[in-house]
C-alpha cells in the first residue's frame, strides 16, 4: 500500500466516524424533539463538521481538479460556515428570549454596557447601551456573511470560468470576505461576552468554540500551507502532481482528521440531555395528575 491509497483509506475512516458521531447527535435530539426552534439550529450547526469532511473528502478523490472545481468546494463550506453563524446568533437569541423582529428584548437586559476594541472603535463608540437598535446591529454584522459570501462565490467562480481572474481580484475578494467574516465573529464574541452569565447554563462558550474553531483551523492552517509552499518546504516530488495540488490535497486531509475530533466535541457542547430530561421531568409530572 502506497502513501496515497494510506492516505485516501485513512480519510475515508475519518469521514466515517464524522458521520456516526453527527448522525448519533441529530438521533438523539429528534428523539428528544422538545423545542423545535432550538434543535433545528442546533441540528444545522452539528452538521457543519460532517459537511465540511464529506467537501473535502471530494476534493481529496479529484486530487488533480482545477482551480475553479476546488473553488466551488471551498465556497460550498464557507457558504455554510455563514449560514451556522447566522443560526448560532439565532440560538443564542432564543435562549436569551430576544426576537429583534417582533421587539422583544427583555428588561433584565436593557441598558448593558457594551465595550467596543480597536478597530471598531473607529466606526463605534468605544462604550454603548444595550437596546433594540445595537441588538440589531449585532444581527446586521453577523447576517452581512451570510449573503456577501454566497455573491461572492458566485463572482469567483463565473470569473474562473470566463478566465478572468487576475491575481489582484483573487486578493480583493480575500480581502474582502476575510473582513466578512471577522466582522460576523465579532459580532458573536460581543455577544457572547455582554450576556456570558445568562447563558451560562447551556455552554455557550464550547458552542461557540465548535463553530470558531471549525472556521480557525480551516482559514490559519492554510495560510501557514500558502507559507510553507512559498518558502519550499512544501513541494512535489511527482510529475503528475504541481505542488499546488498537493498543497490542496494536505488541506483537505487536515480538514477530514480534524472534523473527527470536532463532531465528537459537538456531542458535548450541543447535546440533547437538556431536552431529554425535559421529556422525563414531563413524564413525572403527568404521572402525578393521574
Amino acid at each position: 500500500m502506497d502513501r496515497g491509497q494510506f492516505t485516501l483509506m485513512g480519510s475515508t475512516v475519518c469521514v466515517m466516524l464524522s458521520l456516526h458521531f453527527s448522525i448519533q447527535l441529530v438521533s438523539q435530539h429528534y428523539l428528544s424533539w422538545k423545542k423545535p426552534k432550538e434543535q433545528k439550529a442546533i441540528i444545522i450547526i452539528v452538521l457543519m463538521a460532517p459537511l465540511y469532511a464529506i467537501d473535502s473528502y471530494v476534493g481529496l478523490l479529484d486530487i488533480r481538479g482545477s482551480t475553479t472545481f476546488f473553488t466551488f468546494l471551498d465556497s460550498i463550506k464557507e457558504c455554510y460556515e455563514a449560514l451556522v453563524m447566522a443560526k448560532f446568533l439565532g440560538l443564542m437569541y432564543t435562549y436569551l428570549n430576544i426576537s429583534i423582529s417582533k421587539n422583544i428584548v427583555p428588561d433584565g437586559i436593557k441598558g448593558r454596557e457594551i465595550h467596543h476594541s480597536f478597530p471598531m472603535t473607529f466606526f463605534q463608540p468605544h462604550t454603548v447601551r444595550l437596546d433594540h437598535k445595537n441588538l440589531s446591529l449585532l444581527k446586521l454584522w453577523t447576517w452581512q456573511f451570510v449573503y456577501i459570501r454566497p455573491v461572492c462565490s458566485v463572482l469567483m467562480i463565473a470569473l474562473q470560468l470566463l478566465d478572468i481572474y487576475p491575481s489582484w481580484l483573487s486578493w480583493t475578494f480575500t480581502l474582502i470576505l476575510n473582513t466578512s467574516v471577522s466582522l460576523a465573529l465579532y459580532s458573536l464574541v460581543i455577544f457572547y461576552h455582554v450576556f456570558a452569565k445568562e447563558l451560562a447554563p447551556h455552554k455557550p462558550l464550547a458552542k461557540f468554540l465548535c463553530v470558531k474553531g471549525i472556521v480557525f483551523f480551516c482559514f490559519w492552517q492554510g495560510i501557514v500551507l500558502d507559507i510553507l509552499v512559498a518558502i519550499g518546504i512544501v513541494k512535489s516530488n511527482h510529475f503528475w502532481l504541481d505542488v499546488e495540488h498537493l498543497q490542496e490535497a494536505l488541506q483537505n486531509t487536515l480538514v477530514i482528521v480534524e472534523m473527527v475530533f470536532f463532531s465528537r466535541l459537538m456531542q458535548y457542547a450541543y447535546t440533547a440531555e437538556p431536552y431529554q430530561k425535559g421529556s422525563v421531568s414531563e413524564k413525572a409530572e403527568e404521572k402525578k395528575k393521574d
